[in-house]
């Protein structure tokens, strides 16, 4: 299987970039994983199983080279991601402090949780696109899911 540049990006750019967000926290990173990630499927032009195993690999790599761009000097020291939340609009005020507690989160666990909830991989595709065991992610879930609700509840507990 394999779709032209434009209709991949069609299908799947938004998930992509969104994956590569949760990683870099800037816009402007996330963009330049966005088109380095359909760049590079460009350049590869193979064959897929199907859509799930495309959209894999196009998540795969944007993560990998969401790291990349987070390990830079340049943008390890510079404005986070907290500009951002100013342009995003969100249906309930409740989904803001969802998100901004999800991107507080170290970033072993905020790519798990996106892949699971936002992406809705189940633990075993998470655990072959972040190239971890299966046990491993359910823990980084299990961490994960604890440290929101710890922080959304401090958050209720200050505004009483």
């Amino acid at each position: 299987m394999r779709l032209s540049v434009d209709e991949a990006f069609r299908r799947y750019g938004d998930r992509v970039f969104s994956a590569a967000f949760s990683i870099c926290r800037s816009r402007e990173d996330a963009d330049d994983t966005v088109q380095d990630t359909f760049l590079k499927y460009y350049e590869k032009n193979a064959d897929y199983i199907d859509e799930s195993h495309l959209k894999a690999w196009l998540l795969r790599v944007a993560i990998n080279r969401a790291k990349d761009i987070t390990g830079t000097f340049w943008r390890r020291n510079r404005v986070s991601w907290e500009e951002y939340m100013n342009e995003l609009e969100f249906v309930q005020p409740e989904d803001r402090d969802l998100f901004e507690a999800v991107m507080r989160l170290p970033e072993k666990y905020r790519i798990v949780i996106h892949l699971h909830y936002y992406e809705e991989y189940s633990i075993e595709e998470i655990a072959a696109a972040v190239h971890s065991r299966p046990g491993t992610v359910k823990s980084q879930l299990s961490r994960g899911r604890k440290l929101l609700k710890s922080m959304l509840t401090e958050g209720e507990d200050h505004d009483r």
